[in-house]
């Protein structure tokens, strides 16, 4: 059976590396992005180049009232999904809202990372919950294979390393509040939908996306210096992480908030 995984903000940086692993790992992947767009369109074509077997689906994750609509979309697609991963985040920090006030990039943050991620968490987790129970109670040849046993569906969110000990500025004001939500939100979630369901998040730190390619020179090394591996990570790093998360051998992990930053050095 080829396992299907939703990635939300899979057009580029961590949400793509996450597609192109799980997409040579065997899953069938369905993209996402808030529009269609050049940079999703590439994506595809990379993954399906390589034999991979793709779906796109583009929802605007600011607005509530489209969630729905787009968690059902997905589930339909090969009749479930087995991973549904919340990568997609508000950039704050490039583009036009870099110049934007602290209260709007706070409500654009808090309704993409915080507002989405939880409602997206909770409808796939109810149908994912309801698959479980469901094929259980009947019997089901998948669970008695293990595949629709406890830890074979999962959700992972997108935390911050850097969220619990905080960070000066106010970009570190505003990602503290927001992914420090999400990883509380995760524990709570692992509790509610277990066993059918492991919730985990994975928090990464430094990583070289759109805002690392052009950080000063300040940035760039204090993102090698605040790394035991003195360097920065790559989407790669994180998505190799994702992946073993989302994996039959990981079943036995579930509420866990999982730093990926090289290791944290706090004083150098």
């Amino acid at each position: 059976m080829r396992k299907t995984a939703v990635i939300t903000g899979s057009s580029s940086g961590i949400g793509k590396a996450i597609a192109m692993e799980l997409s040579t790992q065997g899953w069938f992947v369905i993209l996402h992005g808030r529009s269609e767009s050049a940079h999703l369109q590439e994506t595809q074509n990379q993954i399906n180049a390589r034999g991979g077997r793709t779906a796109v689906e583009v929802c605007d994750l600011a607005n509530s009232d489209s969630l729905e609509a787009f968690v059902d979309s997905t589930w339909a697609i090969n009749d479930g999904v087995q991973a549904w991963i919340n990568a997609a985040g508000g950039d704050v920090l490039t583009g036009a809202w870099r110049s934007r006030s602290l209260i709007e990039k706070l409500q654009y943050l808090l309704a993409v990372d915080v507002t989405a991620t939880l409602m997206l968490s909770r409808m796939i987790g109810s149908k994912m919950k309801t698959s479980f129970e469901t094929g259980q109670a009947a019997g089901d040849e998948s669970v008695r294979d293990g595949e629709g046993s406890s830890g074979f569906f999962s959700i992972l969110n997108m935390g911050w390393d850097q969220a619990a000990q905080g960070m000066e500025g106010e970009s570190g004001e505003l990602f503290a509040t927001t992914k420090g939500a999400i990883m509380a939100m995760t524990r709570s979630l692992a509790q509610s939908l277990a066993p059918a369901v492991r919730v985990n998040c994975v928090a990464p730190g430094w990583i070289k996306t759109a805002w690392g390619n052009d950080a000063s020179d300040y940035w760039s090394k204090r993102a090698c210096d605040e790394s035991l591996m003195n360097r920065w990570g790559t989407p790669e790093d994180v998505a190799s992480v994702a992946s073993f998360l989302c994996s039959d051998a990981a079943s036995f992990i579930s509420g866990q908030v999982v730093p990926i930053n090289g290791g944290f050095r706090f004083s150098k």
